[in-house]
């Protein structure tokens, strides 16, 4: 008896706008990366102007690690690999860049980041419950999995 947990089953397909939105998605987070890449300097003086004391002190190590969660969870949010995981890495993230930088620049419509920031949080949040959906490398893998048990497939290599 095969038992799943609800949140994680995939068993009502996801319309193909939202597979469009998560593309989307995972796109915009991958730009940043690569800007933060581009520019590191920026994303250590954003750490340090946090006003974090413990992350103020690690701004290199976190910099670095900002900048390839966003590389390797926009890259992997995109193609929909470990799309849950992934955003709740970027939920983190994005969270603690709209309370510690841009409530410092100031909360106001006019900031296009801070919206940027809220909407990729809504996306993020979006993704980390609903899963990346049927057009997805998770999708992919999970039905891979699946035919090496049904005869005829490849249960001969797990024999």
């Amino acid at each position: 008896m095969e038992t799943s947990i609800p949140l994680l089953n995939n068993s009502t397909p996801q319309p193909k706008w939202l597979t469009i939105l998560r593309i989307i998605l995972g796109l915009i987070i991958l730009w940043k990366g690569f800007v933060f890449l581009k520019n590191t300097v920026a994303v250590e003086t954003m750490i340090k102007t946090g006003g974090v004391d413990i992350l103020s002190n690690n701004s290199q190590a976190l910099a670095f690690i900002i900048t390839y969660f966003n590389l390797l969870g926009g890259f992997f949010i995109t193609v929909g690999l470990f799309t849950r995981w992934m955003c709740i890495i970027q939920i983190i993230i994005i969270t603690w860049a709209i309370f510690f930088v841009n409530s410092k620049l100031g909360i106001s419509f006019s900031n296009s980041e801070l919206m940027v920031s809220l909407i990729v949080l809504a996306l993020a949040i979006l993704f980390a419950v609903k899963g990346s959906g049927t057009l997805s490398a998770d999708e992919f893998f999970r039905s891979y999995t699946k035919a090496g048990v049904e005869p005829g497939h490849t249960e001969k290599f797990f024999e």
